[in-house]
């Protein structure tokens, strides 16, 4: 009868871990992605277009996919995470078998990593595209005098965007990893 009790007290405690890293997940991600996505807007209304313009490369391109994939993220962290959690907590007979909340914590992994994927490539391609303003600024006691080909603020702000972006997918993968340790235990 012990036996009982300690798995029904496992249960509540994996039902309540889930309901709140979904919760906190979800919050998280919504704040670097808005945060994100305002920057990358900002920046697209304020730069000039051109050849040698970080925003608008593929970088950026990822960037945005990559927010997209957050999108989903954070639609998997309410639908599937917070939701578990509350079946969890249900009479056994309604209760979720544990197959089903490995493999909702495997899709959102799954879905995590292909967003960071995304992000990283685009935060590559978008310094290298920085460091090829570096190079065309001048050097050799020749100065460029284009300002297209100098480093803007802005060009450092869509950097950030990316790193953001990157940051939650990284919260989202450890939040699903969190979960299917604490499942693990049970």
């Amino acid at each position: 009868m012990t036996n009982q009790t300690d798995s029904t007290i496992t249960i509540r405690e994996i039902a309540s871990a889930f309901r709140l890293t979904g919760w906190i997940s979800f919050w998280v991600q919504l704040v670097l992605t808005v945060v994100s996505s305002a920057i990358l807007a900002f920046a697209a209304v304020s730069t000039r277009t051109g050849a040698n313009n970080p925003n608008t490369g593929v970088g950026v391109a990822l960037t945005l996919c990559s927010i997209a994939v957050l999108g989903f993220n954070m639609f998997w962290a309410l639908s599937r995470y917070v939701a578990l959690g509350r079946r969890l907590k249900a009479p056994a007979v309604a209760r979720p078998k544990k197959a089903e909340a490995v493999q909702a914590l495997r899709t959102g992994l799954i879905s995590s990593l292909v967003g960071i994927l995304l992000a990283l490539i685009g935060a590559e391609a978008i310094v290298g595209l920085l460091f090829g303003k570096v190079v065309n600024q001048g050097f050799a006691g020749f100065v460029n005098v284009d300002q297209s080909k100098f480093i803007q603020p802005i060009d450092i702000l869509v950097v950030q965007a990316s790193i953001n972006v990157t940051l939650a997918q990284f919260i989202a993968i450890t939040a699903s990893l969190w979960l299917l340790n604490k499942m693990s235990r049970q």
